[in-house]
């Protein structure tokens, strides 16, 4: 074991609320350390897809090595008491030597969405320290509160930091008073903070040698039989994964004892299957191969394992399994059809492999009786789902008919069972009910004094509750309690329009109230639409049912012959609404003549549209589910 270079790696992420500057502030680091060519960098260089870049956000935790050598010169202040104090002595030539050591800098940049915070607790358990990044233009934000709770949780050393200390319009006097309000809460005392621009780059030098300084280096186990000289079981920690089509899965992991290499025979802790070792590597930031991982680094493992199941985030390599991580619980499902039925081991395939790089999905292969085989897929919040059916659809090219979002229901029938409903199709009716709860949210929102009415009123018409009140300079955390099912019916947009965009929030499920619910679902041609059906809270279900019947009116295609469309709620018609037959002129080829031969033709048609509306059967196209949806 090198201690030398365990003593030199630092470990640390870059944790803030969305549009904070942590890209950017990635950026710098990259160039500073030189990392990557200057003709090679552009914005966000390690935000790597597509779908980061045309969005502006990070979705995915992204790790690379910067080795960098500080310059100790620049900070010595010439002392005039000390030359004069050699000159009496007569020591008329010294030489002043410098030991500039080198530093492996191991960086994982993270998301800052909500949707995404699980991709932070995984990039904070692979590290030893935190950089807490503050727009001093926005100042504390509900992420940036959210992401410190879970760093001081597992007890890392945090670096607050300003960012956007260049633009004109910036509160620097406080933010660094926020800052310091959340810290003395959660510390009880004061951290330097330090000041930086992520564009230009003023303060970044600074920072990074303050990262140095007060992010600890890795702690390495001592063997477990205490003997000196003995081998230390080899135990690497998997954060992350992919898949690659020549090695198989790619295992992004933290070694925390022993060294693994090309070649060696291991296991996986957790599921005890041995593999050996194709390839070990570091992120710069592309994959690079590498002699060996030592305790402390962060690297890549190729297992060569080619089925996506059978490595799981927080899994060991080694035979003594390491603390892994807490399952993420899916708050809401969606149910993914292929839209040919063909397409299905494409599908089943597709989310296997896209689960490896995102753990907090989770699947479960379902059978409709219209749609066929699919899955009931599981995700963290509404970006999180849309961000995966993208990727799915682009990444591995999946056609694809989505349900809409449903919850996790607790119900009790009446013969006494208690079971956890997330199929909105399946839920009962209300006759065969005695209780219903339904998943409740608790959180803090982050909103401009001015804008505290608003909230309120907003609160109260979508039936939340609302808790303390804090005041924070010229803003206020308030804390709220929603019913999950009202937050994904849009109350996020609405916060946004009544705080015209200032808002921000974080939230967890917190408890099961009782409610009142209804399933309404929706009759197309005789036929129930499968896929369309939701839950409702009982004084809600007429004016819902009646905007799900006019806008599936809106986006139904016209048919030859009149198609009904039905809202039912517990046997009951609740609303009704027809898309008109489209029309066919079938006497424009005729010219003149006598009038019964267009009354003949017309008597004809009239039959057959008949005929097809009694017999034919209507078929939703996938981009009407998509937009029922949305």
């Amino acid at each position: 074991m090198d201690q030398e270079h365990e003593k030199s790696i630092r470990n640390f992420c870059i944790i803030a609320h969305i549009d904070h500057g942590k890209s950017t502030l990635a950026d710098r680091f990259l160039e500073l350390t030189g990392t990557v060519e200057k003709r090679h960098m552009r914005a966000q260089t390690l935000d790597r897809m597509d779908l980061e870049r045309e969005r502006g956000i990070t979705i995915k935790m992204q790790p690379v090595r910067m080795t960098w050598k500080p310059n100790h010169a620049k900070f010595l202040i010439p002392n005039t008491q000390f030359l004069n104090k050699l000159q009496k002595l007569e020591i008329r030539n010294f030489k002043l030597e410098i030991q500039d050591s080198e530093y492996i800098l191991n960086l994982i940049d993270t998301p800052g969405h909500v949707d995404f915070s699980y991709e932070v607790s995984r990039a904070l358990a692979a590290v030893e320290g935190a950089i807490l990044l503050v727009d001093a233009t926005q100042g504390v934000q509900a992420q940036t509160v959210a992401h410190l709770a879970i760093a001081q949780e597992l007890g890392k050393t945090i670096l607050p930091v300003i960012n956007k200390i260049d633009v004109p319009h910036a509160r620097i006097e406080e933010t660094e008073a926020e800052i310091k309000a959340f810290l003395g809460l959660a510390k009880g005392g004061e951290a330097p903070i330090m000041q930086v621009s992520a564009k230009t780059g003023e303060g970044v030098e600074a920072l990074l040698e303050e990262v140095i300084k007060r992010v600890p280096a890795p702690s390495l186990t001592p063997p477990d039989n205490g003997v000196d000289g003995a081998k230390i079981n080899t135990r690497a920690l998997i954060f992350d994964s992919h898949f690659h089509p020549h090695s198989g899965v790619i295992a992004h992991v933290r070694v925390m004892d022993g060294a693994i290499k090309k070649g060696d025979y291991t296991t996986l802790a957790a599921e005890g299957i041995s593999f050996v070792v194709k390839e070990v590597g570091i992120f710069a930031p592309d994959l690079k191969p590498c002699d060996r991982l030592s305790a402390g680094d962060i690297g890549y493992v190729a297992t060569g394992i080619r089925e996506a199941g059978k490595i799981h985030v927080g899994d060991t390599i080694g035979n003594k399994p390491l603390p892994g991580y807490k399952e993420p619980k899916p708050m809401i499902w969606l149910s993914l059809f292929p839209v040919s039925q063909e397409d299905f081991p494409l599908l089943r395939d597709a989310l296997a492999k896209l689960r490896l790089n995102d753990s907090a999905v989770s699947f479960n292969e379902e059978q409709n009786e219209v749609l066929g085989k699919g899955f009931r897929c599981g995700f963290l919040g509404l970006l999180h789902s849309e961000i995966v059916i993208e990727r799915l659809r682009r990444e591995f090219h999946c056609e694809l008919v989505v349900s809409l979002p449903s919850l996790a229901y607790e119900i009790t029938r009446k013969d006494g069972t208690v079971a956890h409903i997330a199929d909105t199709a399946r839920f009962p009716d209300a006759h065969a009910l005695v209780r219903v709860r339904e998943p409740w949210l608790s959180g803090q929102i982050f909103i401009p004094d001015r804008f505290f009415t608003a909230l309120s009123s907003l609160l109260t018409k979508r039936k939340g509750e609302m808790g303390n009140v804090e005041t924070l300079a010229s803003r206020l955390r308030v804390t709220f309690y929603l019913p999950l099912r009202v937050f994904v019916d849009g109350f996020f947009d609405d916060l946004k329009r009544i705080s015209e965009g200032y808002a921000s929030l974080f939230y967890d499920v917190a408890s099961y109230r009782d409610a009142v619910l209804r399933r309404i679902d929706v009759v197309v041609a005789e036929e129930r639409a499968a896929g369309l059906s939701r839950v409702v809270a009982s004084d809600e279900v007429v004016r819902v049912a009646r905007n799900m019947v006019e806008r599936l009116r809106e986006l139904l295609p016209r048919a030859q012959f009149a198609i009904k469309i039905q809202a039912v709620s517990d046997g009951r018609i609740i609303a009704s609404a027809t898309v008109p037959a489209l029309r066919k002129h079938v006497t424009g080829n005729l010219y003149g003549g006598d009038r019964s031969r267009k009354m003949k033709l017309w008597k004809k048609q009239k039959e057959g549209k008949k005929r097809l509306g009694a017999t034919g059967r209507v078929a939703i196209p996938p981009e009407v589910f998509i937009k029922m949806a949305q």
